[in-house]
C-alpha cells in the first residue's frame, strides 16, 4: 500500500481488483487498473500533489456546462419529439402502392 493511501484507498482498490479479476483480467492487469481507479478519485478529491493543476480546473470548467447543456437538450428533445411524432404520423396515412398481378 502507498504511504499516501489510506485505508479506504486500499479497500477500494481489492475492490475493484477483485472484480477486475473476476471479469477475467490477468492479475497484474487488475492491479493496474484498481491502482489507477484508486489514485484517480484521489486526484479528483484533491489528495494529490498532482491534482492541483488539471483535474480540478477540468471539474470546475465542466459543471456550469453541464447546466447549459441540459438546458438546451431539454427544449431540442421535446423539439425533437414533436418532429418525430409528425414524420410517424405521416408514414401511417401514406398507402402502400399497388402490386402487379402476375399471369
Amino acid at each position: 500500500m502507498p504511504r499516501a493511501w489510506t485505508a479506504k484507498d486500499e479497500r477500494q482498490y481489492e475492490h475493484i481488483k477483485d472484480g477486475e479479476r473476476e471479469s477475467g483480467r490477468s492479475p497484474a492487469r487488475a492491479k493496474q487498473i484498481a491502482a489507477a481507479t484508486v489514485n484517480k478519485r484521489r486526484a479528483q478529491e484533491g489528495r494529490t500533489e498532482s491534482s492541483t493543476t488539471a483535474t480540478k480546473k477540468k471539474r470546475s470548467k465542466s459543471a456550469p456546462s453541464r447546466k447549459a447543456s441540459t438546458k438546451k437538450s431539454s427544449t431540442r428533445s421535446s423539439s425533437a419529439s414533436k418532429a418525430r411524432t409528425q414524420r410517424s404520423a405521416s408514414r401511417t396515412t401514406r398507402k402502400a402502392p399497388a402490386r402487379k398481378a402476375r399471369a
